[in-house]
């Protein structure tokens, strides 16, 4: 339960890689709420359960109690555990196969804030936006402000030329005329785009303004211009969150991969967690871009009009389920490590793994996609759309997929190299029907050898 509280924490430290205010501050007020609620049940719970006794089961459901009984045969995430390690190669093929086609949209994902004309149809801001697109152009709602410092007694008519050659730059539907502040020092000049807020051409356009039209118009002219307004700012705060983007995933992948690899005692493992993590939110940034960037089956999910991605989505997407899938990891993994370091045989520590997490992992997950799931309901607003359709596919596809049938299907593949451990990296857990092998030829890897079976007797 630690090392999952631990995981869930390191995810949310993700957030402060950002560098934004607002992120830190959601980050922190999390990462304590995370860590009252782990002090809670390490604490408080075992407290209760300790109070409570055998009582805790006399207020039972009637028909649901479990019998106690031996087990006469083997239970359903058994035997499918069994069918997943007698074909390894062909359900890991399936299954990565399976991922990859849900990735490809992943490729053309475009990160940029969604403006009022992908809100639903009943709502007044959408009502006014497709008032002003049908009167004034798309552009109209959203200009963009060039805000010029003015030196120089020259500065009025450059000011005025760089008005008329904005008049006149491709991708500018009208200009309004330059507004100069009393003290002549400082200059307001509004363009209007040719297209939408958030489009494409009207980022690149931004881009243009700045790189190119305004410089060729006032360099060494006494003026300084800066172009601004919301739709710049949505534009240039877009860069910066998708730039981050894989900072974030980075560092947490990092501090994962050593505190799975300090508890867990092996390097494959931890590996193997990051690439599947990375495979499943692959797959969901893939969902949403198809459903929500591409148009497919806009009208099952509530999207009324394609546009691009809120950058700040695919952020939280990846700290909220990598947090909720390493503790799937968790909880799946340490009844294979139990089971391995009880029997030393892979195989059967896979299969006990599953077989006792299956349910609950399930569970879990079911609970997860139905809360997510809820925020695709109705006509809901875009980014809430998109954001519980990304988080509801996600959980989805790490729960069934990739633990259920590409983590069984890799660790039968590697067999007792799941468990491997570097020896510069501490000795390596052995099982209790294993012996350490005195002669280490594998060049400082950690190996163990069965024990034989006067050995296993005399321990007994």
């Amino acid at each position: 339960m630690l090392l999952a509280g631990s995981t869930v924490v390191i995810a949310l430290l993700g957030l402060f890689v950002v560098g934004l205010g607002f992120m830190d501050g959601l980050a922190l007020s999390t990462i304590v709420a995370v860590a009252l609620v782990l002090a809670a049940a390490l604490t408080l719970l075992p407290a209760t359960f300790g109070f409570a006794g055998s009582a805790i089961d006399r207020l039972h459901i009637p028909g649901l109690l479990a019998r106690p009984g031996p087990a006469t045969r083997p239970g359903w995430w058994s035997r499918w555990s069994e069918t997943v390690q007698r074909r390894p190669l062909a359900c890991a093929a399936a299954a990565l196969a399976l991922l990859a086609v849900l990735a490809v949209p992943l490729f053309s994902m475009r990160q940029a804030f969604s403006d009022a004309g992908n809100d639903p149809a009943s709502l007044t801001t959408r009502q006014a936006y497709d008032l002003l697109a049908a009167g004034f152009g798309p552009g109209f709602n959203g200009p963009l402000v060039v805000a010029a410092e003015l030196r120089g007694p020259q500065a009025p008519a450059t000011i005025a030329r760089l008005g008329a050659r904005l008049g006149h730059t491709p991708g500018v539907a009208s200009v309004a005329p330059p507004v100069i502040n009393a003290a002549r020092d400082a200059a307001v000049i509004v363009v209007y785009p040719a297209t939408a807020p958030q489009s494409a051409q009207t980022a690149s356009l931004v881009h243009r303004l700045r790189d190119q039209v305004i410089p060729q118009v006032a360099d060494r002219s006494g003026v300084t211009a800066y172009v601004g307004g919301e739709t710049a700012a949505g534009v240039d705060t877009s860069a910066y969150l998708s730039g981050r983007l894989p900072w974030v995933i980075g560092t947490v992948i990092l501090l994962a991969f050593f505190l799975l690899m300090m508890v867990f005692r092996s390097v494959m493992i931890p590996i193997k967690a990051a690439a599947m993590n990375l495979l499943s939110m692959g797959a969901a940034y893939g969902v949403i871009v198809a459903v929500y960037q591409w148009g497919w089956l806009g009208s099952v999910f509530g999207a009324s009009r394609a546009g691009p991605i809120d950058p700040w989505i695919p952020l939280m997407i990846f700290t909220i389920v990598f947090g909720l899938s390493m503790d799937y990891e968790v909880f799946l993994l340490s009844r294979m490590r139990e089971e391995w370091l009880r029997s030393g045989e892979n195989s059967r520590a896979v299969t006990h793994g599953l077989a006792s997490s299956a349910r609950v992992i399930t569970a879990a997950a079911a609970v997860m996609v139905c809360v997510f799931g809820s925020f695709v309901i109705g006509d809901p607003l875009r980014i809430l759309g998109v954001f519980g359709l990304g988080l509801a596919a996600a959980v989805l596809i790490d729960a069934t997929v990739v633990r259920m049938v590409l983590v069984p299907a890799v660790m039968q593949l590697l067999g007792p190299a799941n468990w491997w451990l570097p020896r510069w990296a501490g000795p390596a857990p052995a099982s209790s029907a294993t012996e350490p092998d005195g002669n280490d030829l594998t060049g400082g890897l950690v190996r163990a050898r069965p024990a034989t079976r006067n050995q296993l007797v005399r321990r007994r």
